[in-house]
């Protein structure tokens, strides 16, 4: 299996515990075959896909895996802290944090082109990334979180899972453990690895994460006010039975400002809109009816909880026209 880009016909489809723990046997098996007595790179973003690529090398070679997590603060509320404490102090893994957070926002500043900061930030990312490895010694393979849909859209691995490429001055032999199972599958695998449940069932999240949703040239201030809405609004939705219900749910906010009145003072703030939205393939979306009380209840929170917002609008254009994402 580790070494074909094609899944047999009659792998069997991957839907219980039992079907997984022999999933993850054989792989423990091939992994550990592979390797040897090496060690191993990782990008570890906290994604479905690199965490439970991690935790399944945690599993086969323990130590011998090097995970590295970037946060280019742009990660929603809590993210990075999870990584941190599911897998080093939860898996004891060899892991390696960074905190670029400054060097992403001066390099962004300024920047309101969508695709400027995508660049800046994939870039940037690279850069960083490529810096840890040349570190270390001795690294002879990069594990990728490569899944199945990744080889049959892209006729190979997305960019996005070897973080552009592999470290110029170094030569490694890829691990991709999961690379013949489909998103569903992947989760069913990482929770028989007991990862949490949240990071298992994680929202698609874009790889410049909230730079993508904090409109126009991203300001520090906004993008706080940023990440603690979008948190109200993850509490929520898990508070009201919409975490599972809805494909994908985030709060964006404008380079625009809005008169409000909070505490009985005239207040120039930010707009924060909802989007929430339902797909199976991605290239359509439908709009999640959201109950209006439980609307005035999200807005209540967010313009008093939230410093710097004065009003919250809600985002009902389906894809066509409107993309999933603001940019």
């Amino acid at each position: 299996m580790a070494n074909s880009n094609v899944r047999p016909e009659s792998m069997e489809r991957i839907t219980t515990k039992a079907l997984a723990d022999a999933f993850i046997e054989e792989q423990v098996k091939e992994v550990r075959a592979q390797v040897g007595d090496k060690k191993v790179l990782l990008a570890l973003s906290g994604g479905v896909d690199s965490s439970v690529v991690a935790a399944l090398l945690i599993k086969a070679i323990g130590k011998q895996l090097v995970c590295v997590h970037v946060n280019h603060g742009l990660m929603r509320k809590g993210e990075s802290e999870q990584v941190i404490e599911v897998f080093k102090n939860g898996l004891d893994a060899n892991l390696i944090y960074i905190d670029a957070t400054d060097r992403f926002l001066d390099l962004l500043k300024g920047v309101s082109d969508p695709e400027k900061k995508r660049k800046i930030i994939g870039g940037e990312f690279i850069k960083v990334f490529d810096e840890e490895a040349s570190k270390l010694d001795d690294i002879s393979f990069l594990a990728q979180g490569t899944i199945y849909p990744d080889i049959l859209e892209s006729d190979g691995v997305k960019a996005h899972h070897n973080v552009g490429g592999l470290p110029e001055d170094m030569e490694m032999e890829l691990v991709e453990p999961v690379k013949l199972l489909y998103k569903d599958e992947v989760r069913v695998v990482g929770e028989a690895l007991g990862l949490p449940h949240e990071m298992v069932y994680r929202q698609p999240f874009p790889g410049p994460g909230l730079g993508v949703r904090c409109l126009g040239a991203i300001t520090r201030d906004r993008l706080e006010a940023l990440r603690e809405a979008d948190a109200v609004l993850r509490e929520e939705f898990d508070k009201n039975g919409l975490a599972g219900k809805v494909w994908q749910y985030f709060i964006a906010i404008p380079d625009m400002t809005a008169v409000g009145v909070i505490d009985g003072k005239r207040l120039d703030g930010w707009c924060a809109i909802i989007r929430a939205v339902n797909t199976t393939d991605a290239m359509t979306a439908t709009i999640e009816e959201i109950p209006y009380a439980l609307l005035h209840h999200i807005t209540a929170r967010i313009t008093s909880e939230v410093k710097g917002i004065s009003r919250v609008l809600m985002d009902i254009t389906p894809k066509p026209v409107g993309t999933i994402e603001f940019e």
